[in-house]
């Protein structure tokens, strides 16, 4: 089963139950994966939707932040109950020791030598590890694997 038909599936199942706030979370979901295939005139692949996945999860950070930092409670509450609501589509995620040595392999590849080569090796590994790795943590490990 495809992601996106799990998706569905688990919007389906939330109207049966509902689940008014998981519904919401996964039409909000649906509604960026659609605008994304519009735009671009494309079916998504997996890869693709975990990124979308990844998108959403990293505005709802940013707003559970910026909704503490106000005092607002009500807000970070609904913000968390949809992040984890999000979580749930993710693959697996790689522990920091997974990516560091992702990250080594990679600049043993290229041949990186300096923190100039950064945008390669970051490229390198957004490819080879997008979905399974926050970026943030990723571009951490490059930059220690690049300053040695």
């Amino acid at each position: 089963m495809s992601l996106k038909e799990r998706i569905t599936d688990d919007m389906k199942s939330a109207m049966k139950a509902r689940e008014t706030e998981r519904l919401a979370t996964i039409r909000m979901l649906l509604a960026a994966i659609k605008q994304r295939e519009v735009d671009e005139r494309v079916v998504l692949d997996d890869a693709a939707l975990v990124a979308i996945v990844d998108k959403q999860i990293k505005q709802r950070k940013d707003s559970i932040a910026a909704f503490g930092q106000a005092g607002r409670v009500d807000l970070v509450d609904k913000e968390t109950a949809e992040l984890r609501v999000l979580e749930t589509y993710l693959p697996q995620r790689l522990s920091a020791d997974d990516i560091a040595a992702a990250v080594r392999a990679i600049v043993d590849e290229l041949g990186a030598g300096g923190p100039g080569d950064m945008g390669r090796v970051m490229a390198a590994a957004k490819a080879r590890l997008g979905g399974q790795a926050e970026m943030a943590l990723v571009s951490a490990a490059v930059k220690q694997a690049l300053a040695k």
